[in-house]
């Protein structure tokens, strides 16, 4: 099932037991990867199962997979280099770096409420085809042209898939270069990753195929978030109903303005080679664990990101804010709900980490990468069977073998 051997430390076999568990529980896995780093070193390098149940083509070492809003936390340090650098100034205004961007009311919002999804631009209203979705500049007019839901800065919610435009043109602008290609550049060639926001069709036939687990329903959520964050029934409820309803804002930002209404769309060539910052890149366990564990501390000779920096960038900015869309009288507290910094989550939401100075960011489907200052630790898991409850158990109980070997 899964080839580990060598690859796990010794100190380390709690990691490989939960990894080996995954796949006969609840909801098992297809295929699978996990990858943990400490102090710049890899300890634990798992992978196995299935990468395309229907040919029964193995997962193998150098198996990639979409990670889904994994994307997010890689767009959020290719932001933070810049910063580091001394090129964007994250309390600036966005059109200090793109003028156009300040139209309809946008004028004052600074680059920090773009990362910390409090621009008010959770949603494109559209209509968008995928065909200009995938070409950029139709989303980045439409943006440009629009106000914002709310007054900026004073509420939140998820930026689902607006955040990787926003985030990506200011990089852009500042750099000449999209944030693919940023990436590319500026993260993955220096640490050797195998990761990309624009995946070059030569690798196409290392990818792993993904699969979906027996659907879900808002009972399911509900109960799953009941269970994940301790709140009471009632206040789930209602909180469910304002977000996930139909109409509702968090369902329309997952359309960008129609683009993505056929999800086969998410299954194409087209998709996988065009960049969308917040959701396609596709990568290893591996190489997200590194790039993590560079945030934190030296690999090889990298380190993206120095402590100042991520101390700046880790600061959450989510429970200053109310968020956008509850019903009058309801507040689910920011460390229950959605403990956001500038691009990162935080511990404390149902995004399974390791400590309170974690921070990392999860994707739709089950795969989680992070990385804990003070541990040291760089950990990433990735999977192609997809499953959406904010309960799910898999990446979790990795993260709860990783604190157990670390003592």
């Amino acid at each position: 099932m899964a080839d580990m051997g060598d690859n796990v430390e010794h100190g380390w076999g709690k990691v490989a037991d939960a990894f080996r568990a995954n796949f006969t529980g609840n909801p098992g896995e297809i295929g699978a990867a996990c990858s943990v780093y400490v102090g710049g070193r890899p300890v634990v390098d798992l992978w196995g199962g299935l990468a395309d149940r229907d040919a029964d083509r193995p997962w193998r070492e150098d198996t990639i997979v979409q990670v889904a809003s994994t994307t997010k936390g890689a767009t959020a340090i290719c932001a933070h280099i810049l910063a580091q650098r001394g090129q964007l100034d994250l309390d600036a205004p966005v059109a200090e770096y793109w003028p156009e961007f300040g139209a309809a009311g946008k004028e004052e919002i600074p680059v920090r409420w773009l990362l910390s999804h409090q621009a008010g631009l959770p949603i494109v209203d559209g209509p968008l085809t995928f065909e200009q979705a995938c070409a950029w500049d139709p989303v980045i007019r439409a943006l440009e042209a629009q106000k914002p839901l709310w007054r900026p800065g004073t509420e939140h919610v998820y930026h689902a898939f607006t955040y990787g435009f926003l985030v990506g043109e200011v990089v852009r602008r500042i750099t000449g270069k999209t944030l693919g290609t940023f990436f590319a550049d500026e993260v993955a060639a220096p640490l050797g990753l195998s990761a990309w926001i624009g995946l070059p069709e030569t690798e196409e036939p290392r990818l792993a195929r993904i699969g979906n687990a027996a659907p879900f329903s808002v009972e399911d959520l509900r109960a799953g978030l009941v269970k994940a964050t301790g709140l009471d029934t009632d206040t789930v409820t209602a909180w469910v109903e304002s977000m996930w309803s139909p109409g509702a804002v968090q369902m329309h930002a997952g359309r960008l303005g129609g683009a993505f209404d056929n999800p086969e769309h998410f299954a194409t060539r087209a998709w996988r080679a065009a960049e969308f910052p917040a959701a396609n890149m596709i990568a290893d366990a591996r190489s997200l664990a590194r790039m993590y564990a560079a945030t934190v501390g030296d690999v090889d000779g990298v380190r993206l990101l120095d402590p100042a920096t991520v101390a700046a960038a880790t600061a959450v900015q989510t429970d200053r804010t109310r968020m956008y869309g509850l019903p009058p009288g309801l507040d689910i507290p920011a460390d229950r709900s959605f403990t956001m910094s500038l691009g990162f989550m935080r511990a404390g939401t149902v995004m399974p980490m390791l400590g309170p100075g974690s921070f990392g960011h999860p994707g739709s489907g089950g795969s989680v990468a992070f990385a804990d200052p003070d541990a040291g630790v760089g950990f990433c898991y990735v999977t192609n069977l997809w499953y959406f409850p904010p309960d799910d158990p898999r990446a979790a109980s990795l993260v709860e073998a990783v604190r157990s070997c670390l003592g």
